[in-house]
C-alpha cells in the first residue's frame, strides 16, 4: 500500500465484530464524524477496545459480501474523551478489574474526570459501590501496564509480532522487552510458551538478522533437536541431523556444522560416539538435558538393582496362600510368579494387556508387603491414572509430579538424592507413559535400598515425551520381567478386552454393526462429512439414550489427527455446538469457551498444580475480573483470560492425550485419510481406553491397515544399550 495513496480517517470504535488474538487481525465498526452510520474498518490492531479513538491511514475497498470497508495500513490510538467513549473503553475488558457493570458505575460517578481520577487519584475509586482496596490495586496495576505496554507494542508490531505474542513478550521482559528482542529475538522461543522458533525467526528477519547468521544457525539447530524430541527422540544421528537442519533452516551444510561445533563447546548439546551395535548411525547428538537424563536413568537403575533391599524377606509360598484367602481370589500362574519376583528382585516390571490382572496383582502385593510393615508408595504419571489406582487398590496414589513435590516458588522437584522419598517399596502404574526426563527425576528420589515395581502395558503408545523407557528397560534384559498373558474369565466376556488382544496379535476385531447390546461396534462410513455427523449423533443422542452414559463426562471422542473434519480441532467445535450451546464466554484464537465446557490442560503449570492432559469443566467466567474457573475433579483453578492458551476444548482429543485415562464409552474415527497414523499400537491404545463401550466409525480398509501395521516409528534412544554396558 503506497504511502502516497493513503487516506486519513479518524473515528471512535463502537464495537468489535471480529478479533483474532493470534495475529491481531480485527474487524471493527467505527463512528466517524460527518459520515452517516458506522464505518467497517479492517486491519491488525492491538487490543482494540470499544470507545477507543483511532487515527488511521489506509484506503477504501469494496468487499463482495460485506460492502464498503476501510483497510488500515497504520494507525495510532488514544483514549476517549467523551463520557460514552470512556464507559465503552473501560467496559471492554482491557483493564482487569473493570467490566461493563463496573465501568458504568465509575463513569456515572466521575463523568469527564474518570481518567484523571484513575491516573492521579485512584484511591477515590473506593467511592464507587463494589470497589474495595483489592480491586483498586488490580485496576491500578492494569492501568499502568496498559500505559507501559503501548510503546513496546508499537515497536513489536512494526516488526511483525502479533497482538497476543506482544502481550506475552511484555509480561516476560517488561520495559526490557525492546532491548531483548533487538539483541536476540530467538530468546523468545525458549522463554515464552506459545512462541516457537518459527515466530522468533520471522521477527529476527524483520530486525535484519541474516538467514545464515551464526546466531540463527545455533538457535536453529537447537530448534530442530527440540522438534525431534517432541517426536520422541532422545538423541538424533549427527549426519541425519545436519541434513534435517539444512532442509528446515534453508542454509548451507557448512554453516550448520559450524553451529553444531559451537553449541557443543558451549555444552548446550552433547555429541557422543554410539555403541558398535548402532555404528551405522554415526555420532549421537543430544540436547544436554536429555543426555543427562538418559545416562542418569541407566546409572541409577544399575545402582538400584545392585543395592541390598530394605524390604523384609517374606515366605513367598505362605504369603501367596494368605493373600488368596484374604482377597477371595485364585491367582494365575504368572501372577504367582510376580509375587515371588517382587520378593526376590530389586527392580521388577509387570506388563500385560487389559483383563490380565495387573490391578489384582498390585492389590495382592500391597496386602502382602503392608502386612510385612513395608513403607509403600504408589504413583502414576497422570492425575486420572493415579485416581484410578487409588480407587482400584484402596491405597492413596499420587502423580509422580506431586510425589516428587514440585515447587514453583523454589523451582524444581524437592524430592531428590539429597532429600529422597521415604519408602521400601515403590509401585508405579501406567509406566509406559513415563518419558526419559521424568524417569530421571523419579529415580533420583528413590532410595537405593528400595524396591521398584513398574506396571504397564508395553504394547500401548510410548510416552508423549522423548524416549521409550519401559520398552528399553524390558528389552535390555537387565531387570526381571513378568508378562501377564492370561485373560481372566470375567474379562473374556468383554468384546473390548478380547478385541484389544486380537488387534495386538494382528487380527481383525470381532464386532457387531447393530442390534443387540454389545460393548464393541464398528459403523461403516467412508466420507469424513458423514463420519462427523454420525459421531455427533452418537455422542448427543444414540449412546446416552441406549446406554445411559452422560454425553460430556461419560463419552470421549478419540481421534488420530488434530486437523481435518474429524480431527480434534473441528470435532471440538462441532461437539461444543451440540453438547453445550450456552452463552458465549471469552474467546481464544477465534474459539469460544463456555460455562460447562470440558477442557484439557495442555502444558505443565506447576504454579497452578495442573498438568498436561488433566481434564476439567469450566464452572464460571467473570468478564469484570477477566478470569475463568475450571474444576479439575472438584478442585477449582483460576485462569486469567491471557492464560487461556493453556487449555483447549476436550470433547475430542488425540489418542496420545488419552493415555492413562479410562472412559465409560469411546468413539473413534478410523479413516484412510489418517493413513500415516494408522498404526496397531495407536488403535490398540484407543480401544483400551473404553471401559464399557467402544464404537469405531470408518472403513474396513482403514481398520485393516491399522491392525496390520505394527511398524512403530523408530525412536532414537540408547537407554537399552547403556543398561547392558
Amino acid at each position: 500500500m503506497a504511502s502516497s495513496s493513503l487516506i486519513d480517517l479518524r473515528g471512535q470504535i463502537e464495537r468489535i465484530t471480529y478479533s483474532n488474538e493470534e495475529n491481531g487481525y480485527t474487524v471493527a465498526r467505527v463512528r466517524v464524524a460527518g459520515r452517516k452510520g458506522l464505518v467497517t474498518v479492517t486491519g491488525n490492531l492491538f487490543n482494540p477496545a470499544p470507545g477507543e479513538v483511532i487515527d488511521m491511514q489506509g484506503r477504501w475497498s469494496s468487499h463482495p459480501r460485506y460492502g464498503e470497508q476501510f483497510e488500515i495500513a497504520v494507525y495510532r490510538s488514544s483514549i476517549p474523551a467523551s463520557v460514552q467513549g470512556m464507559e465503552r473503553y473501560l467496559g471492554s475488558g482491557l483493564i482487569k478489574g473493570i467490566g461493563p457493570v463496573m465501568a458504568k458505575r465509575i463513569v456515572k460517578n466521575f463523568r469527564e474526570k474518570t481518567f484523571d481520577i484513575i491516573e492521579g487519584d485512584i484511591t477515590r475509586l473506593a467511592e464507587v459501590d463494589g470497589i474495595g482496596e483489592k480491586r483498586i490495586e488490580m485496576i491500578r496495576k492494569a492501568w499502568e501496564e496498559q500505559k507501559q505496554i503501548r510503546s513496546v507494542m508499537i515497536f513489536l508490531q512494526t516488526h511483525g509480532v502479533s497482538t497476543a505474542y506482544a502481550v506475552k513478550i511484555f509480561r516476560q521482559y517488561g520495559d526490557a522487552a525492546i532491548h531483548v528482542v533487538q539483541e536476540n529475538p530467538y530468546r523468545l522461543a525458549a522463554d515464552i510458551f506459545g512462541i516457537g522458533f518459527l515466530t522468533a525467526d520471522k521477527i529476527a528477519e524483520k530486525l535484519g538478522f541474516a538467514r545464515d547468521s551464526q546466531l540463527r544457525a545455533e538457535e536453529g539447530v537447537l530448534y530442530v533437536l527440540n522438534e525431534l524430541a517432541d517426536d520422541g527422540h532422545v538423541y538424533y544421528p549427527r549426519e541425519l541431523l545436519l541434513d534435517k537442519c539444512v532442509e528446515m533452516l534453508g542454509i548451507d551444510l557448512g554453516v550448520v556444522a559450524a553451529a553444531l561445533d559451537v553449541i557443543s563447546r558451549d555444552k548446550r548439546i552433547v555429541i557422543e560416539e554410539v555403541p558398535d551395535t548402532c555404528a551405522a548411525e554415526g555420532k549421537a547428538v543430544y540436547l544436554a538435558p536429555f543426555y543427562l537424563s538418559e545416562t542418569s536413568v541407566a546409572a541409577r537403575l544399575k545402582i538400584l538393582i545392585n543395592t541390598a533391599p530394605s524390604l523384609r524377606k517374606i515366605d513367598a509360598e505362605k504369603a501367596i496362600r494368605w493373600v488368596q484367602e484374604k482377597l477371595l481370589i485364585t491367582l494365575a500362574v504368572r501372577q504367582i510368579e510376580a509375587i515371588r519376583s517382587a520378593g526376590r528382585h530389586k527392580v521388577l516390571v509387570i506388563t500385560g494387556g487389559p483383563g490380565t490382572g495387573k490391578t489384582t496383582i498390585i492389590s495382592a502385593i500391597l496386602r502382602i508387603f503392608s502386612a510385612a510393615r513395608a513403607g509403600i508408595l504408589l504413583a502414576a504419571p497422570t492425575g486420572r491414572a493415579a485416581k484410578r489406582m487409588t480407587e482400584a487398590t484402596g491405597w492413596e496414589a499420587k502423580t509422580i509430579h506431586r510425589m516428587l513435590e514440585y515447587s514453583f516458588q523454589k523451582g524444581g522437584f524437592q524430592r531428590n538424592d539429597d532429600h529422597p522419598l521415604d519408602c521400601n517399596l515403590m509401585i508405579v502404574d501406567e509406566a509406559s507413559m513415563i518419558d526419559t526426563v521424568l524417569m530421571h527425576h523419579l529415580l533420583k528420589a528413590i532410595p537405593p535400598e528400595a524396591t521398584l515395581i513398574l506396571v504397564g502395558d508395553v504394547n500401548q503408545l510410548p510416552s508423549v515425551g522423548a524416549g521409550n523407557v519401559l520398552k528399553d528397560i524390558i528389552d535390555s534384559g537387565s531387570v526381571a520381567v513378568i508378562e501377564l498373558n492370561e485373560i481372566f474369565r470375567q474379562s473374556r466376556q468383554s468384546s473390548i478386552v478380547v478385541n484389544a488382544h486380537r488387534i495386538n496379535q494382528g487380527e481383525m476385531p470381532w464386532y457387531r454393526a447393530s442390534g443387540g447390546q454389545e460393548d464393541f461396534y464398528f459403523i461403516e462410513q467412508e466420507e469424513p462429512e458423514r463420519v462427523l455427523q454420525v459421531i455427533l449423533d452418537l455422542v448427543k443422542n444414540r449412546i446416552p439414550r441406549r446406554f445411559g452414559f452422560d454425553p460430556i463426562d461419560g463419552i470421549q471422542v478419540l481421534t488420530p489427527m488434530h486437523k481435518g473434519q474429524v480431527g480434534a480441532g473441528n470435532l471440538n467445535v462441532e461437539l461444543q455446538k451440540v453438547l453445550n450451546p450456552g452463552r458465549e464466554g471469552p474467546l481464544r484464537g477465534g474459539r469460544s469457551f463456555r460455562v460447562g465446557d470440558k477442557v484439557m490442560q495442555i502444558r505443565n503449570n506447576y504454579g497452578k498444580d495442573v498438568f498436561n492432559g488433566d481434564i476439567g469443566r469450566i464452572v464460571r467466567f467473570d468478564d469484570e475480573l477477566q478470569e475463568l474457573t475450571v474444576s479439575f475433579d472438584g478442585r477449582r483453578v483460576e485462569y486469567d483470560y491471557k492464560e487461556l492458551d493453556e487449555i483447549v476444548l476436550a470433547y475430542a482429543c488425540s489418542v496420545h492425550k488419552a493415555q492413562g485415562s479410562e472412559y465409560q464409552a469411546v468413539v473413534m474415527p478410523v479413516l484412510t485419510q489418517h493413513y500415516v497414523l494408522l498404526q496397531r499400537n495407536l488403535l490398540y491404545t484407543g480401544v483400551t481406553r473404553g471401559k464399557k463401550l467402544v464404537v469405531l466409525i470408518g472403513t474396513k480398509r482403514a481398520l485393516a491397515i491399522a491392525v496390520r501395521n505394527d511398524k512403530t516409528q523408530k525412536r532414537y534412544t540408547l537407554l537399552r544399550q547403556r543398561l547392558t554396558a
